[in-house]
């Protein structure tokens, strides 16, 4: 039986889970998720953990946060005056919003706080710093 290696063309389900049991992604009616193992499609934990995966084959893989989004980092926290939010904008906590860098690179961030004075907005990926659980069932090898 063919197994999952690096460089291979897979079609994948999945569902993923929080310690808490919480649904944060699945594939479920939808198309499965097709990538390429080892190239960093998709988050390590996640590439490591279809390795030697066969056809309709399913397991349950527990990945860590540094496998995962990385730790929850502080230092993307961002506070600005409130009166440099553009004017036509209405921001509400937790609200995603888009910042640029001076390269044009855009970044998601989420409304954390707002008062008349100062809005603050987070950087971090909203599963930075948690563990995560997949369940897998492996559809094809292309």
């Amino acid at each position: 039986m063919q197994k999952v290696k690096n460089g291979d063309v897979i079609n994948i389900h999945y569902k993923g889970t929080l310690a808490d049991g919480t649904i944060f992604d699945s594939s479920e009616g939808r198309e499965p998720l097709q990538f390429t193992v080892g190239e960093g499609m998709v988050i390590t934990g996640f590439d490591k953990g279809v390795l030697d995966m066969e056809i309709n084959q399913e397991k349950t893989i527990n990945i860590n946060e540094l496998e995962a989004y990385g730790p929850y980092n502080e230092d993307m926290l961002i506070e600005m005056p409130i009166d440099q939010v553009p004017a036509d904008m209405n921001p509400e906590v937790g609200m995603e919003v888009h910042l640029s860098d001076p390269e044009g690179n855009i970044m998601p961030v989420v409304v954390t706080e707002l008062n008349d004075k100062i809005i603050k907005l987070d950087a971090n990926h909203p599963l930075a710093g948690k563990d995560l659980t997949f369940a897998l069932k492996l559809v094809s090898i292309q």
